[in-house]
């Protein structure tokens, strides 16, 4: 996935990492898990929404929507 500026909406890709976030806090491996893409592309998938400010880390090695993101999805 591209880098995101932090005023465009994600690509296809970008939402279907955010959809998989949206029943809560889940790690890379879970989120691989739900959608069936690779760790690798999930994780970078991740860095790229969280420097938009689409999601954040909760913990260690789990991520969960922002504001941002969850209003995106509405």
């Amino acid at each position: 996935m591209p880098c995101i500026p932090p005023d465009v909406k994600p690509p296809s890709s970008g939402m279907v990492l955010l959809r998989a976030l949206e029943e809560g806090a889940v790690s890379p491996e879970d989120i691989a898990k739900r959608t069936g893409r690779p760790i690798y592309l999930v994780r970078s998938g991740l860095r790229e929404l969280k420097s938009a400010g689409y999601v954040e880390e909760e913990g260690e090695n789990r991520y969960r929507l922002t504001e941002k993101g969850a209003d995106l999805l509405r």
